[in-house]
């Protein structure tokens, strides 16, 4: 059994669930999400505003599209992606502190944030693997 962020389990997130609404991982990217909206409204910078925000939506839209095309290999492809995605968004998060758009102290919180949900995000894409391994679809 692997377990992280504090009792979540991978191998149970693999077997009960039924929809994406239902994954942590998605539940969390859309957190970020607004996150990420919330501390950006203000931001002058459009650019960098609007691609932090593509980043953020990009995460939890992802994950959606690979579960709804039903196949093993998209959906990993498209956690692949959404994973990926979060990195862009840690990128220009650490452009927005460097910037002074965001205070040090809350974009550093939401960098942790990030990180801590790619790390889920690779345990959840691993376990997948496992899964499809096991029983190809």
């Amino acid at each position: 059994m692997v377990t992280f962020l504090g009792a979540r389990d991978i191998t149970g997130m693999e077997s009960n669930y039924h929809s994406f609404e239902d994954l942590w991982i998605w539940k969390e990217a859309m957190q970020i999400c607004f996150e990420v909206y919330d501390c950006m409204k203000e931001c002058r910078d459009f650019k960098l505003r609007d691609q932090m925000c593509d980043s953020s939506v990009s995460m939890p839209s992802n994950i959606a599209e690979g579960f709804e095309l039903n196949t093993d290999r998209a959906f990993i492809r498209h956690l692949y992606i959404s994973k990926g995605s979060g990195g862009e968004l840690r990128t220009q998060m650490y452009i927005a502190i460097r910037q002074h758009y965001v205070s040090e102290n809350r974009g550093n919180q939401l960098v942790n944030r990030i990180k801590r949900w790619a790390g889920a995000m690779q345990k959840f894409i691993e376990a997948r693997k496992k899964s499809t391994l096991r029983n190809p679809t």
